[in-house]
């Protein structure tokens, strides 16, 4: 779906569903994801798409936040196999103060995602694959995160959340494409080139 159309649908979403938190569980000890340690993170934003009514954010702003979640959220992993994360930062929308409570968009973040591993220098998924996260419900984002958050707080908590929602594909697919050791490991990767920083994140 182009980000044009996804944007409203994502509106919708987040209001009528409970958003995951991606920090709720970083004090928590962690769960393996099989072998799964972090090489490298890259972050790129080079077609950053802003949505209707957002506050607006720079692109050197998300690669940064987006960067320090995903450090905070995987360097907790210590598994054996090095891996690389390459994700392009794809689409936003941080919701504004100011607007009726009625037209005041919830804020979301859109990314695509790629995996490398280290040992074979090949990415683990032909196409990159994209990942959506809401603003987590609370009492302070029922009403709009405009109103009660900075933009600063609100790209936080969407860097967290999509860090949580990359976290939770990485685990489906070691349990079903058998990556990072999992119960079907020995499928062969895909041959590739080495990961550059913008063909990683696709």
């Amino acid at each position: 779906m182009p980000l044009t159309r996804l944007f409203p649908a994502l509106a919708l979403v987040c209001g009528l569903a409970a958003c995951a938190n991606g920090q709720s569980d970083l004090d928590k000890p962690t769960e393996p994801i099989g072998d799964f340690k972090l090489g490298h993170a890259m972050v790129v934003a080079p077609n950053m798409v802003m949505g209707p009514l957002s506050r607006e954010a720079s692109t050197e702003d998300w690669i940064a936040s987006v960067d320090s979640a995903l450090e905070e959220r995987f360097r907790r992993q210590d598994g054996d196999q090095f891996y690389h994360l390459g994700v392009s930062v794809e689409g936003y929308v941080l919701a504004q103060p100011g607007i009726p409570l009625v037209l005041s968009p919830k804020s979301a973040l859109i990314v695509n995602v790629t995996v490398w591993d280290d040992a074979t220098q090949a990415k683990l998924n032909a196409e990159p694959e994209q990942i959506t996260a809401l603003e987590s419900l609370s009492a302070e984002t029922a009403v709009g995160s405009g109103l009660t958050q900075s933009k600063q707080e609100q790209m936080r908590n969407l860097s967290a959340n999509v860090a949580l929602q990359i976290e939770k594909w990485m685990r489906r697919m070691q349990k079903t494409e058998g990556w990072f050791g999992g119960p079907d490991a020995g499928k062969p990767v895909l041959s590739d080139s080495a990961p550059d920083a913008t063909a990683t994140a696709g």
